[in-house]
């Protein structure tokens, strides 16, 4: 899972592994060691929650938890839906920006960046689903 953050937006992508992994386990998490210690670990994970009514966001105990209702995580991975955008009020600064994304391949990609979880690219054609995605990068200020 590959995590951007700029300003008040976050962005997570997932490779086809994680996505069936989330569809199995209903979580993924990933971590950065900054440091010796797990003092200095900083972790990120993506939940699916039966409670939850909306996409929500929470930083506690150097843990960034993203939080999915059920029912929109499962439409995202059984449809050839690209992304799940959301907003969240963070009260007197404003708004975060939330969104998770299918991971595809590049066409630039760097050579030592492997791309063999990546979801195929969908033909020219039939880019429905990712100028939808496109705009909601964009939207989300990605």
């Amino acid at each position: 899972m590959k995590l951007r953050i700029k300003g008040n937006s976050i962005r997570l992508r997932l490779g086809q592994s994680e996505v069936e992994r989330l569809a199995i386990t209903g979580i993924i998490e990933e971590s950065t060691m900054f440091g010796p210690s797990s003092a200095h670990r900083f972790g990120y994970a993506l939940c699916v929650c039966l409670g939850e009514e909306h996409v929500s966001a929470s930083f506690a105990n150097r843990l960034l938890m993203v939080r999915v209702p059920i029912n929109v995580i499962h439409q995202w991975i059984t449809t050839d839906q690209v992304s799940i955008h959301a907003v969240q009020g963070t009260g007197e600064d404003g708004e975060l920006r939330i969104l998770i994304e299918k991971d595809f391949e590049c066409i630039d990609a760097p050579p030592d960046e492997s791309q063999e979880d990546a979801f195929p690219r969908p033909q020219f054609g039939a880019c429905v689903s990712s100028e939808s995605s496109a705009a909601a990068v964009n939207q989300a200020g990605l």
